[in-house]
């Protein structure tokens, strides 16, 4: 059973989960817009993985006995300067994740919730290569610059991404 301030917490995450999952999803459609379809398929591949992170979550509040509570969720940024704008707060937004999973980590040690803790640490490892793949696209877009051939081959790189 779930102590109510990791219930809380939990339902809190999976409002985080969504709202990510939107954010990724307005920055695809902003690459829609600005005819950088493979950026926007790499979005949107993103905003799935973000819309299973919140289901991973919520179901686990289930299967321990709590209570699921979805909370408003507030409109995301929808539109950006340019693909590096984009990737660098889909970075900052990761590193944002990263820290709320160790403070629900922290919470689950110190209410010595031992399922809990296993269930996050699947998500402590999964921010690792979250943060790795969006720092790799920022670094990539910092390498192009402003050549439009070097970021039509990114463009084109980025349409490749499978879902995992």
């Amino acid at each position: 059973m779930l102590s109510k301030s990791v219930e809380d917490a939990l339902n809190e995450q999976v409002k985080n989960e969504f709202y990510a999952a939107l954010t990724y999803l307005s920055m695809s459609a902003h690459f829609q817009a600005t005819n950088m379809d493979g950026f926007a398929h790499w979005m949107r591949i993103q905003s799935q993985e973000e819309m299973g992170h919140a289901l991973k979550i919520l179901d686990f509040i289930s299967d321990r006995g709590g209570r699921v509570h979805l909370k408003a969720i507030e409109e995301p940024p929808s539109t950006f300067k340019s693909p590096l704008d984009a990737f660098e707060k889909a970075l900052e937004h990761e590193q944002r994740v990263t820290q709320m999973f160790n403070r629900l980590f922290e919470l689950a040690v110190k209410e010595s919730d031992y399922p809990t803790q296993g269930m996050l640490q699947w998500f402590i490892t999964e921010q690792v290569e979250e943060e790795k793949n969006a720092s790799m696209a920022v670094e990539q877009l910092k390498m192009v610059g402003q050549d439009n051939a070097g970021l039509l081959m990114l463009n084109m790189k980025m349409g490749e991404r499978k879902p995992e």
